[in-house]
């Protein structure tokens, strides 16, 4: 055997342990990272595109929903469905989303601002507006009528009929609500 073939036999075993090295770095490194994603950071590249998600409040397992994803917030997410009509859901009643892309955003990058705007900022929007609206429980039962009050963990609804609106002779009922009891809320046009 040659020196020149020896030297070129432990130069190739020795880039083959190189790239073998980096490669278990890098799958190492992956993993690692993507420990730090959450659901928001895998989600917030679909933003502006239609999805299908599963959601608590069906009769068996859940129930599916389809439209664009419209908004994402660090709690919530905002479907707006074919037809004008948008559906509120909070994350923690999110049980699946379908076909999410192999790309994720980085991790915390909604900034200050929008870790501010949680669930019951949205919720208050919807009660400065008098959104009349459909809520849907986790147990798959609804409700109809126009969100009157947001507390630190329950929502106040006027409950009147399909069509009409919260004034005095119209509302059938007031119900308080925790707001771990919401799968969604689908917002009236």
């Amino acid at each position: 055997m040659r020196w020149e073939d020896l030297f070129a036999d432990l130069e190739l075993q020795w880039e083959a342990n190189e790239a073998a090295e980096l490669a278990s770095e890098l799958a190492d490194r992956s993993r690692r990272e993507a420990g730090y994603l959450r659901m928001i950071d895998r989600m917030r590249p679909v933003v502006g595109y239609p999805t299908r998600l599963r959601v608590l409040g069906g009769q068996h397992a859940g129930e599916s929903l389809h439209g664009t994803l419209a908004a994402l917030g660090m709690d919530w997410l905002l479907l707006a469905e074919p037809g004008a009509t948008e559906v509120l859901v909070p994350m923690r009643a999110l049980l699946a989303v379908e076909n999410l892309p192999v790309i994720s955003a980085a991790p915390g990058h909604e900034g200050p601002l929008g870790a501010k705007l949680d669930l019951r900022y949205v919720l208050r929007g919807l009660v400065r507006d008098r959104s009349t609206c459909t809520l849907r429980f986790v147990d798959g039962t609804t409700l109809h009528g126009t969100p009157v009050r947001v507390g630190a963990d329950f929502l106040e609804v006027a409950e009147h009929a399909v069509g009409e609106f919260a004034r005095r002779g119209q509302i059938r009922s007031g119900w308080t609500l925790p707001l771990n009891a919401l799968a969604y809320i689908r917002r009236i046009p």
